[in-house]
């Protein structure tokens, strides 16, 4: 199977793909207007509320103007944001000078949406109907608990604790370039290069991966992606921890919630003639930019200068991502111990887990008695993480096939040149006549031997 790059992003970029068409349908919801400022860069922001109530083009160089010269990069990228976006439109004059104006569809939505406000499609039901709903502790512990079934799911199932609900369609969608399966059907699945990665990330760019890679695979289930995305970015704006009537939502919104609920962005509850669902926070942060939500979690984990590593958790997830990297000698009900050293960090690397990812990893999740010192992990730790991973790169291994007891010098000198003009000889010894090529030409030397034979 490919292997696929993770990236760390919203899925903004996947609105930016739709065709205009589809994009110009959005526009038609103010929520989704909404939704685009909020997920802006701050200087797009500031262009974007700027412009809202100008109703003619503004020269390139005008906008330029707004900006102090050492700001001009970021210029640029909020700029080409909107563009993409269609918010804003670039229009060129005879003299090849860009202008640029706002969507008016847009522009008119938004400016409709701050001044009167809008209302939802549903409105949260009445406390006298639902029975107890739980409390945002509660909820937040039910998000971390569904997310983390389902993350040791992709580890492996085994490892889960409790039978999920997710469906195996399901399953197949989100592992897609995460898992590989083996050829031996009885075999479970593997996790691939990319998802050793994902484990590494923070929770935010998981989520947003998955749901990008929901949305990518919406048209092969016959889901129009626009509507999956418009419902996905109106959730944003529904609040956590308060309940919603399943029955103000459409076929296709019953079947996403269901799914959403396997991921832990919202709680499903049944009544006695009534059903709901409650958003947690994974839903209502869906429309926030990745710089916005990425502010300092509770960390876990303490390096010591002697490699050993001690994680102050209950998660069995936290324990099986530290044996990614680690070797895990022991845990206690509240407490992981462990040390890092060459085996178990060659392991990671084979897995192609890099160092700066492990590095990365362990500031991020750096427990708060050790987090506030610079730096957080010991040097001499992240400097002999650094140097195992090159020690294991100094040496590369290419399959390749040696050929020697050549009939005449004519021959092997033939040879030799039949195989750099396929860019695969290795290695050449013109006075034993010897020479190694690169295994991925081996059935075209074969045919070329076999001629001059």
């Amino acid at each position: 199977m490919p292997q696929v790059k993770i990236v760390a992003r919203n899925f903004m970029d996947m609105v930016a793909s739709l065709p205009a068409v589809k994009l110009d349908l959005l526009y038609d919801n103010s929520f989704i207007c909404e939704a685009i400022l909020r997920s802006l860069p701050p200087l797009a922001k500031k262009y974007l509320l700027q412009l809202l109530y100008i109703d003619i083009p503004i020269s390139a160089k005008s906008m330029e103007e707004w900006v102090l010269p050492d700001g001009f990069s970021k210029h640029k990228v909020a700029i080409d944001r909107l563009i993409q976006l269609r918010v804003m439109t670039e229009t060129f004059d005879r003299k090849k000078e860009a202008t640029y104006q706002l969507n008016p569809k847009f522009q008119f939505n938004l400016q409709k949406h701050i001044v009167h406000g809008g209302v939802l499609p549903r409105e949260p039901m009445p406390s006298n109907i639902t029975v107890r709903l739980p409390s945002l502790e509660e909820l937040e512990a039910y998000a971390i608990e569904q997310w983390e079934c389902f993350l040791l799911h992709l580890i492996s199932s085994s490892e889960a604790g409790k039978t999920t609900n997710i469906s195996s369609s399901m399953m197949k969608i989100f592992q897609r370039g995460l898992l590989s399966q083996s050829r031996d059907d009885r075999e479970p699945p593997r996790l691939t290069e990319s998802g050793f990665q994902f484990l590494l990330m923070d929770t935010n760019a998981q989520l947003w991966y998955i749901i990008r890679e929901y949305i990518t695979n919406a048209e092969e289930r016959g889901v129009d992606s626009a509507d999956l995305i418009a419902f996905l970015l109106e959730l944003s704006f529904h609040v956590t921890g308060k309940a919603y009537n399943t029955n103000t939502l459409t076929d296709l919104q019953r079947s996403i919630i269901k799914d959403l609920s396997d991921l832990g962005l919202v709680k499903l509850q049944q009544g006695r003639k009534e059903s709901w669902f409650i958003p947690t926070k994974l839903a209502t942060n869906l429309s926030i930019s990745l710089a916005d939500t990425t502010s300092r979690k509770q960390g876990f984990i303490v390096i010591e200068t002697n490699f050993r590593l001690y994680a102050y958790s209950t998660s069995k997830l936290h324990c099986e991502i530290l044996r990614l990297f680690a070797r895990v000698e022991y845990q206690l009900p509240n407490l992981i111990v462990g040390a890092i050293n060459k085996e178990s960090l060659y392991k990671a690397f084979q897995n192609g887990i890099t160092s700066e990812q492990i590095i990365s990893f362990l500031q991020q999740n750096a427990h708060p008695r050790v987090a506030e010192r610079t730096p957080s992990v010991p040097e001499n730790v992240t400097d002999q993480i650094r140097l195992w991973e090159s020690d294991l790169n100094r040496v590369e291994m290419t399959p390749a096939h040696l050929y020697d007891e050549f009939p005449s010098k004519d021959v092997f000198e033939a040879a030799c040149d039949f195989a750099r003009e396929y860019g695969g000889l290795l290695w050449e010894d013109s006075k034993r006549m010897r020479l190694i090529v690169k295994a991925d030409i081996l059935t075209e030397m074969k045919e070329f031997l076999r001629r001059q034979k």
